[in-house]
Parts: structure tokens; sequence; C-alpha cells
């Protein structure tokens, strides 16, 4: 018998020998009849026990199981979409793509979209293979940093040197700036486009953007 069945018999064991006294029963008829309401307690307390387990088990059984959670999305696909934004990257808006969605271009610090940043791996590769060394001053770019840049420098329909903040190659991360001498410069013209990057601003021989 559990711990709450016997105080429960207890209980009740009380009761009927108070309910006998008053209506004047011998102590043996008390005990007789404490015994029998006892088993009856405790047959209805295993009967409940027993029904209670059966019906939480049927519960269990039916209830729905748990979805499961959706897989994650990934932030961008390796295709540009028809107004040559990365897609996935559009709903992020320009210069406004997390950190770890952008890859690295190995070893510099600077950041693109993947396949960008893949691209211009093999860009390093092969102008160093042919003794070229090509530096980069800028990739990704904010869009705070766009507004920085069309502040200091002035925007490009106006003679200066920066797009209109929100709309620079730079906030997609296709674009990047290098420092090329004229030997780089040159070969970056002659390979570049082979390589998926073309040198695409009039004036700004150094800024260069991924099109596949």
């Amino acid at each position: 018998m559990s711990g709450i069945d016997a105080i429960s018999s207890r209980i009740l064991e009380i009761q009927t020998t108070i309910s006998s006294v008053s209506r004047g029963l011998t102590p043996t008829q008390t005990s007789a009849a404490a015994s029998s309401s006892s088993a009856r307690t405790a047959a209805g307390t295993a009967a409940t026990s027993e029904a209670f387990g059966s019906a939480l088990a049927q519960a269990v059984a039916a209830a729905p199981a748990a979805p499961a959670p959706p897989a994650a999305a990934p932030a961008s696909t390796a295709k540009l979409d028809a107004n040559g934004i990365p897609e996935g990257f559009a709903a992020y808006g320009n210069g406004k793509i997390p950190r770890e969605a952008l890859t690295e271009i190995t070893g510099t610090g600077h950041r693109l979209w993947a396949p960008a940043a893949q691209a211009f791996d093999k860009v390093l590769a092969a102008a160093k293979a042919d003794g070229v060394t090509i530096g980069i001053t800028d990739s990704y770019r904010t869009y705070e940093s766009q507004v920085d840049l069309a502040q200091r420098k002035g925007l490009y329909s106006q003679g200066g040197l920066a797009a209109k903040p929100g709309t620079s190659d730079h906030g997609w991360g296709l674009s990047v700036d290098l420092n090329l001498d004229s030997k780089a410069l040159a070969w970056m013209r002659a390979n570049g486009a082979s390589m998926g990057f073309v040198e695409d601003v009039p004036r700004e021989p150094w800024h260069w953007t991924f099109q596949g």
C-alpha cells in the first residue's frame, strides 16, 4: 500500500470508529466495519489509478507529433536575379547584408557574395602565378559606409566618386576596389573578364564587379 493509500485508510478507520461509537457498535464490530471500508477504499483507489493510467496512455498516443522545425533557408543561392542582385540578398537590402551571409576572400579580411569571393580567390592565385601582385582596398560596403563615402567624395552623378547610397554594387557584395600598378591593371584587363570580373565604371579603373 502506498503512503497516500495508508493515510486515506487510517482516516477512514478513525471516521468509522467515531461513527460506530455513536451507533453503539462493539470494538470488534467497529474493526470489522473499518476493515471492510478500507478494502473498498483500496479497491477503488486501484481502479482509479488504473483508469487514470489507461486514459493518460490513450491521450499520449492520440496527441499529434510535434512538427519538426523548418530547415533554415540559405541566405543566397549561387545565382543573380533579373536585376543583377544575388538571389536571397534583396530581402536584406543593399548594404544591410549580415556578415555571416558573406564569404571572405581568402586571407584578406575582405568579404563578398560567396561566388564572387571564390572567383576572386582564383584571380589572386592566377595573378600570383604570373608574378603579378593585386591588392584590395575595399569590398562589401555597408549602407552607412556608402553614406560616409558619398559625403566625403561626392556622388558619381555629380562628378564625384561615390554611387548613390543603397545602389552600389559594393552593397551587394559584388564589387572590389583594387590597388593596381600598371602591370596589374593590364593583367586584370586581359584576364579579369574570363574569371567573372569586369571594369564597369568609367573613371574608376580600380573598381571591378563580379558578373559571373
